[in-house]
């Protein structure tokens, strides 16, 4: 079976230890300068965001079909059996597909170093695989942060929501979106609010599947050059998109 993560925001009291217990299990800095920051980055994974005293974590989500996968050209990232969608940097060419095709905008670049990869949370596979939870997890003090199979945990957020509806908003996110993550999160404020992209705007069809379709659909007789000048400016436009998040990364970072 599948392994996913809960994120319950309404029991998170905003201690960053999943940041500090990230960082120290992908062996990245993390001090006070770090903790302040308040973006994801190629050295921070995972973010707890505060707003109207409420929290919000974002990290990546492990998508049950990832587009970040599906563009890769030499599957330097792929989807594992129990969950985590990883990286073989020595697969990588840097090509950075990655980073345009994921709708949560995961993937960052590490542009100052002279070796650069492509960096993001990898859901701990080293420990799934000797039988831990993740990092984050097991460090949560409140459980905020909970692993364990997808399908219970999908179970247990319908229930809590069920048992405490003014607690919560009636939604799972991850549960359809983007054909599903193995991240479910569930909270009291939109997750819009804290960078997510909205339901309505990824949809529940698994981004790797839109390119099967278009093909599918478009007929012999269309002049090549449409397609070529079509894609160019999808990219171009998903390009601007993730740029702009990169900035936001650099200039806005640091509190």
């Amino acid at each position: 079976m599948s392994k996913a993560i809960l994120y319950d925001a309404t029991m998170c009291i905003g201690c960053k230890q999943c940041e500090g217990a990230c960082a120290q299990q992908n062996k990245l800095p993390y001090d006070d300068t770090v903790a302040a920051e308040s973006v994801q980055s190629a050295h921070k994974y995972t973010v707890v965001l505060t707003k109207n005293d409420k929290f919000m974590r974002r990290l990546c989500m492990h998508c049950e079909k990832p587009a970040c996968a599906s563009v890769c050209p030499v599957g330097a990232l792929h989807k594992t059996a129990n969950a985590p969608v990883v990286y073989d940097v020595w697969k990588c060419i840097g090509c950075r597909y990655c980073m345009v095709a994921c709708p949560f905008n995961q993937p960052k670049y590490e542009w100052q170093s002279l070796n650069p990869r492509i960096r993001k949370c990898i859901m701990c596979p080293d420990r799934l695989a000797a039988g831990k939870q993740t990092a984050c997890a097991e460090i949560c003090p409140t459980g905020a942060t909970k692993f364990g199979e997808r399908d219970d945990l999908i179970n247990e957020a319908k229930l809590r929501i069920q048992q405490n509806p003014s607690n919560y908003l009636p939604h799972i996110y991850g549960l359809e979106e983007v054909g599903g993550t193995s991240v479910l999160i569930i909270s009291n404020a939109k997750v819009e609010d804290y960078g997510y992209p909205s339901s309505a705007k990824i949809g529940d069809t698994p981004m790797p599947e839109y390119t099967g379709r278009v093909m599918e659909r478009i007929p012999d007789f269309i002049p090549l050059w449409t397609l070529v000048l079509g894609g160019i400016y999808w990219v171009s436009h998903r390009r601007d998109e993730v740029a702009e998040a990169e900035a936001e990364s650099k200039n806005g970072g640091r509190r």
